[in-house]
């Protein structure tokens, strides 16, 4: 047992395989969903979000990272019996069946059909747009070099959301931090990639960081570049305060320090790059909050 498996100590013990499937013990996905999420809804309201609002986005964060994590384990179930760091996963260790995981699954999109209730129509459609995402990213990296482009989209559709269901528009600014997330994205993900890059090969599998090869570090801050500048131009067209550029400028130091230290023969050191994109998830909402607060 790890000493921060909280799963273990707190929960009952037919219940850690689920939890597991779903990734609740490994949180740090959930957070690079909703953070950018919660700035977008701040963003739309141009100041402080209704309570309401960030319960229910929240709450759809976390349940559609599971969503994704279960999906992603069933398709790869055979996969990961040959992969060290995933050979311990629910279904493939025998935790869990195959039905169980189904069923835990469908539970989990009921869940969320029931959160549409709470949103308008236009972000009901927005929802159903992204489920396809959702399921077709675990076979991506079966046939594509780019499956991060589709986690990106996934990941990052509660941003879409936030606009949609605040203002029942979706303006061209919203859709520039949008792509600017998933940019984003790419990056941090691809970072994360070359931890898996020789069993992937061996599998015959696909990713960024396998595209990238020894031009990693030049293809993601690329991306990170591409990413400040989208977010530059939407908070431009967003009207945003100054306290917005002054923590871009915090953000895109931040890149650039971990463009600095990123080195593909290091994966430790590339897993602590990935976390740390939490941060730039947490500076997006100060940057969202600075850019409406100050201007009222």
């Amino acid at each position: 047992m790890r000493p921060d498996d909280w799963v273990e100590r707190w929960l009952p013990r037919s219940w850690g395989p689920y939890a597991r499937l779903c990734r609740l013990d490994r949180p740090v996905g959930t957070w690079l969903t909703l953070l950018p999420c919660l700035a977008a809804l701040v963003q739309a309201a141009d100041g402080w979000p209704a309570l309401w609002r960030l319960f229910i986005f929240s709450l759809g964060a976390l349940l559609m990272r599971g969503i994704g994590c279960t999906i992603n384990d069933i398709f790869d179930r055979d996969i990961d019996q040959k992969v060290e760091r995933t050979r311990f996963r629910p279904l493939t260790s025998g935790q869990l069946t195959l039905r169980n995981a189904l069923y835990f699954l469908l539970g989990q999109l009921l869940v969320c059909a029931l959160l549409l209730f709470a949103v308008n129509a236009y972000s009901r459609w927005l929802a159903v747009l992204l489920l396809p995402f959702v399921v077709v990213y675990p076979l991506c990296k079966r046939f594509t070099y780019w499956p991060q482009v589709v986690l990106g989209i996934a990941f990052n559709w509660g941003m879409l959301m936030a606009w949609s269901d605040t203002q029942n528009i979706v303006p061209i600014a919203a859709i520039a931090m949008w792509v600017g997330a998933v940019l984003w994205q790419v990056g941090y993900d691809s970072i994360y990639a070359y931890v898996d890059v020789r069993d992937d090969k061996e599998l015959g599998l696909h990713s960024t960081a396998m595209r990238f090869a020894d031009k990693g570090k030049q293809w993601i801050s690329g991306f990170y570049i591409a990413t400040v500048l989208l977010w530059l131009y939407a908070g431009i067209a967003l009207h945003m305060a100054w306290g917005y550029y002054l923590v871009l400028a915090v953000i895109a130091g931040h890149f650039a320090w971990q463009m600095r230290i990123f080195d593909l023969a290091r994966p430790d050191r590339n897993f602590m790059l990935f976390r740390a994109n939490i941060w730039v998830g947490v500076l997006m909402i100060i940057a969202a909050l600075g850019g409406t607060l100050m201007g009222n």
